[in-house]
């Protein structure tokens, strides 16, 4: 049955959320696979970081009980060749950046701070006991959670797990995610455009965004204006695939057929949104496949994954929190807006002056992919508000938060 009132985003949005299972397993993988996946387990430190006393500075390390100011050098201690001998009282050892501290030492005088005559250092400047030392866990303590359960492993979680001495992690496998377009007048990039057609470009946009996201990704092609291969085309992609993307085909066309395919083989739960960019949108389930219909205009299509099918995939996939950041900035200029639908607006913020400051980048038609050529953030405007003046606060979703996971 269809849902006949179009449903506010947050509505939407919940029920999507809660129709997303866990991820279906888990895998064991190398630290050189592991960036850009989801932790399955709390990782924890199996060493502590330093794992000795180590100098944070070039200088000579020596015990700092008694303030002395002269000592004898007696060695040295370089990264990855600690000093081996004893430091009595009176002796120092000259000691690198990363150099292990000698037993009975725990104070480092800075090279700057020093003269040397001969095996002769004297320390010109006052110095406080333990200073310039990194002590055994300074960066973390064995035990302690490096990375936990439902965080996607960045680049700096990678560099410290290789620091733990950690080869192997174990994260969720990816979930397969099937990229459709739909429509008779799509035409692959690179081939002769016949008159009257257009080159497909949602397919290959949402594609690359899920390349960001801790899924596999399978572009499967376009969806002919015919309900027999639409109808088989999805259902073979759901028994293969964990969700599916399709844009265009879930509005009221005599060729919109995605729809009525969701209610057909599955459960339709909303086709509608008191959104723009983007009312008609489905979402549906096809056993255990998740299928969201986006629409078919490039700018409806991209804003309404990025507002729904993202968040959803990534609960898929496992991540703790799949909401994304959002910040308020001053408007610069005035955007019209009717109630009655909450609107997204491309736009480009700046920090100027230590104000956030946001723009619209024009004319902000849903078919105008132009709209994000500058944009790096989207703007929202409230269901029920009219016309924002130059100079209110509005609220932003920056790009930088929600083009990645």
């Amino acid at each position: 049955m269809h849902v006949i009132q179009p449903l506010e985003l947050n509505e939407a949005l919940k029920r999507v959320l809660e129709q997303m299972p866990g991820p279906k397993g888990a895998e064991l993988v190398s630290l050189n696979e592991a960036g850009g996946r989801v932790a399955a387990t709390d990782i924890t430190a199996p060493v502590s970081l330093p794992p000795f006393p180590n100098s944070a500075m070039d200088g000579y390390a020596f015990d700092g009980a008694d303030n002395r100011m002269q000592f004898d050098i007696v060695g040295s201690s370089l990264a990855g060749h600690p000093f081996k001998g004893s430091v009595g009282p009176g002796q120092s050892v000259r000691i690198t950046t990363g150099g292990a501290m000698p037993a009975a030492t725990d104070t480092v005088a800075i090279q700057e701070n020093c003269t040397v005559t001969g095996n002769t250092l004297t320390v010109d400047q006052p110095y406080t006991r333990g200073a310039n030392v990194r002590p055994v866990g300074n960066d973390i303590t064995a035990g302690h959670t490096l990375i936990s359960r439902g965080n996607v492993i960045s680049a700096f979680d990678v560099g410290w797990l290789a620091a733990c001495g950690i080869a192997e992690v174990e994260v969720f496998t990816r979930p397969l995610v099937a990229v459709f377009s739909t429509g008779d007048e799509l035409q692959e990039p690179g081939t002769d455009l016949r008159h009257g057609n257009i080159y497909d470009s949602n397919r290959w946009a949402i594609a690359e965004l899920l390349k960001q996201l801790p899924v596999t990704v399978k572009n499967v092609g376009v969806l002919p204006d015919d309900s027999d291969q639409t109808r088989q085309l999805i259902e073979r992609s759901a028994e293969t695939s964990d969700a599916l993307i399709t844009s265009g085909g879930v509005s009221v066309g005599d060729a919109d057929f995605v729809k009525d395919v969701i209610e057909q083989l599955g459960s339709l739960q909303f086709w509608r949104l008191k959104l723009k960019p983007g009312k008609p949108v489905a979402f549906g389930k096809l056993g255990d496949c998740a299928l969201f219909g986006l629409p078919g205009n490039p700018v409806s299509t991209i804003v309404t994954y990025l507002l729904i099918a993202r968040p959803a995939l990534l609960r898929l996939a496992g991540c703790r929190s799949p909401s994304e950041p959002r910040m308020m900035a001053t408007l610069e200029g005035m955007l019209k807006h009717s109630p009655g639908r909450e609107e997204y607006q491309r736009g480009t913020f700046s920090v100027r002056d230590g104000i956030n400051r946001v723009a619209s980048t024009g004319n902000q038609g849903s078919h105008r992919l132009a709209t994000f050529a500058n944009a790096n953030c989207l703007i929202r405007i409230p269901l029920e508000t009219g016309d924002v003046e130059d100079g209110e606060q509005v609220e932003i979703l920056p790009f930088s938060g929600i083009l990645s996971p």
